[in-house]
C-alpha cells in the first residue's frame, strides 16, 4: 500500500470531528467541516474502501457491517488469523505436516516440490522458523529412492 495516509486510518482509531462549546468537546455537525475536515472523513472513507476491494465479493459480503476501517481490520485478522489457541493449534498441525512429510507415489518430482514449498511457506507465515538444514534434510529424506 503506497499511501501512508490510507494506512495509518486502518490502523488507528477513527478520526471524530470534534470542536469546543462552552468548554465541552462535542462532535462538530457536518455543515460546519472545514476542507480540512472533509480531507480526514475521506481518508477514513478511502482506507474503507480500500480493504473492501482488496478482498473477494464473497468474503467482502461478509463483514459489510463494517464501517469503519479499524474495526473492518480487526475482523479480518480475528476471522483468518485466530486468536492465540488458534493459532498455536494451526502451529502444531502445520508441525505435524511437517513431519510426517514424504513423496506419494506416482506424484511428479515438480509437484512434490511444490507440494513442500507451500509447506514451508506456510510455517513461516506462521511464524514456524526452521533452518536451511532441517529443510534441506526433510526434502532429501521425502525425495523417492
Amino acid at each position: 500500500m503506497k499511501d501512508i495516509k490510507i494506512w495509518r486510518s486502518i490502523i488507528k482509531n477513527p478520526i471524530r470531528i470534534t470542536t469546543t462549546v462552552a468548554g465541552q468537546v462535542v462532535d462538530k455537525a457536518v455543515e460546519n467541516y472545514t476542507d480540512e475536515d472533509f480531507k480526514k472523513v475521506e481518508e477514513q472513507e478511502r482506507a474503507l474502501a480500500t480493504l473492501t476491494m482488496a478482498l473477494s465479493s464473497d468474503i467482502a459480503q461478509g463483514f459489510r457491517e463494517y464501517t469503519l476501517a479499524k474495526a473492518f481490520w480487526e475482523a479480518l485478522i480475528e476471522v483468518y488469523e485466530g486468536n492465540e489457541d488458534m493459532k498455536e493449534s494451526r502451529q502444531d498441525m502445520l508441525r505435524q505436516k511437517f513431519n510426517i512429510f514424504n513423496y506419494v507415489p506416482s506424484e511428479t518430482l515438480e509437484a512434490q516440490l511444490q507440494r513442500f514449498t507451500t509447506l514451508t511457506t506456510e510455517m513461516s507465515i506462521a511464524r514456524i522458523f526452521l533452518t536451511k538444514s532441517e529443510i534441506n534434510k526433510k526434502l532429501l529424506n521425502a525425495l523417492p529412492k
